[in-house]
């Protein structure tokens, strides 16, 4: 079995910190479960097709939208204030901080950097987004927002160089890597501003792979589930958890990833029919 936390790995200390974290909640249970390494450019969407997933950050709408649904683990609980406590996020458009911009909307008419065409955070949050600011959204009609969607930047510090290094003048990233970045790369935000931020939805969660079988799943799977929801009780855990922003860690309700789905059908099917940029990466034809 295997446990990986590249989805928040946001730098090779923050990548470090995860390792440390699962090694010492995973010890706590005497199971044998290997840490992969499966960094980007690899594609995270084959991680998450493995079926010997116990403990692996996925996102919440290729959850949601996984058929069979792999088994919820547990979700983190960001610590920073704005968060409420809640295994919530968001995604904050980002610009860089000497340019004009002011609003997303400012930025009409510029270049745009999602990181995949599947991710909640990076790229579909920010569609719903602007599906209510288009003017095509009262059927009167409308250019597209965008002069351009640049290549898949694959990962939010990805995306965050793209607006900082030239190359997109916006971009929406998700908000808890986003804090984890303020904390472990201000070299790298002290560049850029945040202008608007979507709308809250359930945090990425921790996942193992669906049974094989009706009842496979059995006390390895609730055993480790439990020692994720008593982490922060374990001092030397706990300061693991503060470095890397987690308060704590949560049971997930299934149930509430679900309106992601909803959301992704409504977004892409309008953008089928409102180009969002008028020129767009191959990977972003909705």
């Amino acid at each position: 079995m295997i446990a990986n936390a590249r989805m928040y790995g946001v730098s090779p200390e923050v990548a470090a910190l995860w390792r440390e974290l699962l090694s010492s909640i995973i010890a706590s249970t005497g199971q044998r479960i290997e840490l992969l390494e499966h960094a980007a450019p690899a594609l995270i969407e084959e991680l998450w097709g493995r079926a010997d997933m116990a403990a692996v950050f996925m996102c919440g709408l290729p959850f949601a939208r996984a058929e069979p649904q792999p088994l919820p683990v547990a979700a983190p609980v960001p610590s920073p204030a704005a968060f409420g406590g809640e295994p919530r996020y968001w995604s904050d458009f980002v610009v860089r901080r000497d340019s004009g911009f002011d609003t997303v909307a400012d930025t009409f008419g510029s270049r745009i950097a999602f990181t995949v065409p599947g991710s909640q955070s990076g790229c579909i949050a920010a569609l719903s987004y602007f599906q209510a600011l288009h003017p095509g959204a009262d059927s009167r009609g409308a250019g597209p927002l965008f002069a351009e969607i640049i290549a898949p930047t694959i990962t939010p510090t990805g995306a965050l160089e793209a607006v900082v290094g030239g190359a997109a003048e916006i971009a929406p990233i998700d908000a808890y890597a986003f804090e984890l970045l303020r904390t472990h790369r201000p070299d790298l935000t002290a560049a850029v501003r945040v202008v608007g931020r979507t709308v809250p939805t359930p945090i990425p969660l921790l996942v193992a792979s669906p049974p094989v079988a009706a009842g496979d799943a059995g006390g390895d799977d609730e055993a480790l589930a439990a020692a994720f929801l008593a982490a922060h009780a374990d001092a030397n855990v706990k300061s693991l958890m503060d470095r890397l922003l987690v308060a704590r860690f949560v049971s997930p309700d299934p149930a509430a990833y679900r309106e992601l789905k909803t959301r992704f059908r409504a977004a892409t099917l309008f953008w089928r029919s409102h180009p969002l940029a008028a020129v767009a990466h191959p990977a972003f034809a909705w």
